[in-house]
């Protein structure tokens, strides 16, 4: 374990970044006001035109992350418009159809074929027959570290060995060395490969953190490493002291970010599930408050059929819990069972 700890180490440092000023969020919602799984005001565009088959927007969507390096949104992005594809593929198609040497259509087309791989029951031979379309879109464009996230993923799922793992960890931090999506991508091989092992995750996603810029998403991967140990069921105990630091090191997190809007969302239903299972209630309270009306099917959907409907449960839950006092004790059943997740 040492040495593959090692061997993950986030291993460049860049200075923090200053504080961005947030802007107030909205009062309370409706729950009849509440969406889920929103786009942002870019994304929403090419989901629109993709309903018409025309790729034409995604294309520029993507296009324009790949000049500008905004390589969390492109991964964002592509994750979106490759479920959208997964109902309605004509139009992805089309694209590769058309522009089959193109980096985006290249990597929403890997990330569509990995996706559709990952919900066979024959996982493990699909997914080596889409090897090359990871190699393609990795090809088409050196600099974007999106396609090594999805050859984490699909490493992940082959059940590659730590070396081979290892090899894709050091080529995509080399393109983005906080990049938040290949940090989740080997944190979760990393809790696959030693279950139960949850200090060791903690270890990594705490290192990750400290290396990167205040503002950067990889602030909350501790807060992932807390989502898969109240989660999982299984392993040692993590200290009380451990757990409330992730979720600490969220809430300054959020507090950088813009306040009501579906791009931090995601990670701030994560932030409230997790505060909830902590009963810091006033916390989670708070963090409602700059979610504004944007539920995200993850974490909910991990415990319930209905992620919208489990939301606004634990909504209700929360605003009648506080405000309530902090609590420092170690909880009864902090740990329990999620339903799977997806990968």
């Amino acid at each position: 374990m040492v040495g593959t700890m090692a061997l993950l180490r986030p291993f460049i440092r860049t200075p923090r970044m200053p504080r961005t000023p947030s802007r107030p969020a909205p009062g309370p919602c409706a729950d009849d006001e509440v969406l889920l799984d929103a786009p942002d005001a870019r994304l929403g565009p090419a989901l629109v035109a993709a309903a018409q088959d025309d790729h034409g927007p995604a294309a520029g969507l993507l296009s324009g992350t790949r000049a500008a390096a905004e390589w969390e949104r492109r991964d964002r992005y592509v994750t979106r418009l490759a479920a959208f594809a997964h109902a309605r593929p004509q139009w992805c198609e089309d694209w590769l159809a058309a522009a089959p040497r193109d980096p985006d259509a290249l990597l929403v087309g890997a990330q569509l074929a990995v996706d559709r791989a990952w919900r066979s029951p024959a996982r493990a031979e699909l997914l080596r027959e889409v090897s090359p379309l990871i190699t393609a879109a990795a090809k088409a464009d050196d600099r974007d570290p999106v396609p090594w996230r999805l050859a984490l993923d699909h490493a992940r799922g082959a059940r590659a060995g730590h070396t081979y793992f290892g090899e894709l960890w050091a080529a995509a931090v080399r393109r983005a060395p906080h990049h938040y999506g290949c940090h989740v991508a080997a944190l979760r091989y990393l809790a696959e490969s030693w279950h139960g092992s949850h200090r060791e995750c903690f270890d990594f996603a705490d290192r990750a953190a400290q290396d990167a810029p205040a503002d950067a998403l990889v602030q909350a991967l501790p807060l992932r490493a807390a989502f898969g140990y109240l989660t999982d069921g299984c392993g040692p105990g993590v200290p009380r002291a451990r757990l409330d630091a992730a979720a600490d090191r969220a809430i300054a997190l959020s507090a950088r970010l813009v306040p009501a809007d579906p791009w931090p969302a995601r990670m701030r239903n994560l932030l409230i599930f997790v505060l909830v299972r902590l009963e810091r209630w006033s916390d989670a309270s708070e963090q409602l408050r700059l979610t504004g009306p944007y539920a995200t099917s993850f974490p909910w959907d991990r415990a319930a059929e209905d992620p919208l409907g489990h939301f606004l449960q634990v909504r209700a839950e929360v605003r009648a819990a506080a405000p309530g006092q902090r609590s420092r004790q170690p909880l009864p059943g902090l740990g329990g069972h999620a339903r799977p997740g997806d990968h």
